[in-house]
């Protein structure tokens, strides 16, 4: 008889050993999309994302990786990954490394590769934050049986619903994962990622153009998440509380329903129902939830800060290429010396969980000028800034980082220095240089090649 799982048993995901090191993860994402017209390649044929991914294969030794029938992505002989995501996206994970400058410079040199091996079969490699020329209708949906699950299931959200296939098929970002090695350590650094969280997104606002025109606002990525079923996306309140504990996490996670599930190698559509509710009663079928359907359904959850074996940062858009190591840098900064840490929860101690949840669409209309509670988002991006340079400075001393690695933070202090963000740059750029077009925006924002 199966073994069924209690709610005890779901805190091991949250827990670490004593020492554990603090590794950097990066993960960026990447539009497949023709050069001249901008919009999303599709799956198949010879100019689409399941060629590109067999001569990533090819070129660059890598294992494919399927979903059923249909390849997904592949893995890299150094332990890095490319896999497809649900709208045709190209997501690059790195090795977690202790270094900072290591993971950066992983990852700039595998999706270097990747973009000249996507040129040589007409496809660009396009760095941002939202896809600027597909249109909704037009989304090349990945041949997986989750995306038709997931897409259904939002559409029966209503409004909450309503941006779903954008969320799915349009937004890119840079993530970071980083380590916690105890449960204080968990709490101390999930507490400073969730209150800072809209800063960093601030300072990276960088999507100002759908479907093919500026649509008023810096950020269109960030006003799609902030519609998108709220029950598992945005600020995570709770650990803002004094005596939060890793428990809180799984408290919240079980009361959210699980999406789809894994059959016999099949996602299928799980019953409507909150993950404690199945983990008592069971799918319906005989069977009950699985350590492999919980991992499953922390996949489904995502709010700015997503905690799991790592704490997964998801606040910030997508940078312009050669930019993303800036968010990485950031973060790095803040969170990996304990005395810069402090500082920054300090920092913004008195910032509300409402306060931060009500700054969202304020921040993704004006970006640096926007204010979260009474605090000008302005002022908190350049000290959080000076304390992330404060924080690889104590990497660079102590052996984890080279030098070098402090001008990852420049294109950041850049932003908080002129007040002007790369949504701002751009829009200049289209409505100047690049006269509106979308082969000269795709040419000036392509990941390049030769």
């Amino acid at each position: 008889m199966q073994q069924r799982l209690v709610r005890d048993d779901l805190a091991g995901t949250f827990s670490a050993g004593a020492g554990r090191a603090e590794l950097v993860g990066i993960e960026v994402e990447n539009g497949l999309v023709d050069p001249v017209t901008g919009c999303s390649v599709p799956y198949g044929g010879e100019g689409g994302a399941q060629a590109l991914l067999d001569g990533i294969v090819r070129k660059m030794n890598g294992v494919p990786l399927f979903d059923g029938a249909y390849a997904v992505g592949v893995q890299l002989p150094n332990g890095a990954s490319f896999t497809l995501e649900t709208g045709g996206a190209l997501e690059y994970s790195s090795v977690p490394s202790g270094g900072l400058a290591l993971a950066v410079s992983g990852a700039r040199s595998d999706l270097l590769h990747a973009a000249a091996i996507a040129d040589r079969i007409g496809i660009a490699l396009l760095s941002g934050a939202c896809l600027p020329f597909t249109p909704e209708t037009r989304i090349p949906w990945l041949p997986k049986p989750r995306v038709g699950v997931m897409r259904r299931y939002f559409r029966r959200l209503g409004d909450s619903g309503e941006h779903a296939d954008a969320v799915m098929g349009l937004t890119l970002s840079t993530q970071v994962s980083l380590d916690y090695d105890s449960a204080e350590d968990f709490i101390e650094k999930a507490r400073l990622h969730v209150l800072a969280s809209p800063v960093v997104a601030a300072l990276s606002v960088n999507s100002p153009i759908a479907d093919g025109e500026l649509c008023g606002v810096l950020s269109r990525r960030m006003q799609y998440w902030q519609k998108f079923d709220p029950r598992r996306c945005g600020v995570l309140d709770f650990a803002l509380n004094a005596n939060a504990s890793p428990m809180d996490f799984v408290d919240w996670a079980i009361r959210l329903p699980m999406i789809y599930r894994d059959v016999a190698g099949t996602h299928v559509a799980a019953p409507d129902r909150p993950f404690a509710d199945l983990m008592r009663d069971g799918f319906g079928d005989g069977t009950w939830p699985t350590r492999d359907d919980w991992d499953l359904h922390l996949c489904q959850l995502w709010p700015q800060l997503r905690p799991r074996h790592t704490l997964e940062l998801r606040a910030a858009d997508g940078l312009p290429w050669p930019h993303f190591p800036a968010v990485p840098a950031m973060w790095v900064g803040l969170t990996y010396d304990p005395a810069v840490r402090a500082e920054a929860s300090a920092l913004l101690a008195e910032v509300t969980a409402a306060q931060l949840e009500c700054s969202v669409d304020d921040i993704a209309t004006k970006g640096l000028a926007a204010s979260i509670g009474p605090h000008q988002v302005a002022e908190l991006g350049h000290e959080l800034l000076r304390l992330a340079r404060r924080g690889l400075e104590s990497r660079i001393a102590a052996g984890a980082d080279p030098a070098g690695a402090l001008s990852f933070l420049e294109p950041l202090e850049q932003v908080a220095e002129d007040g002007e963000t790369f949504a701002d740059k751009c829009i200049m750029s289209w409505r100047g240089e690049l006269r509106q077009s979308p082969e000269a925006y795709v040419r000036k924002y392509r990941v390049p090649v030769g």
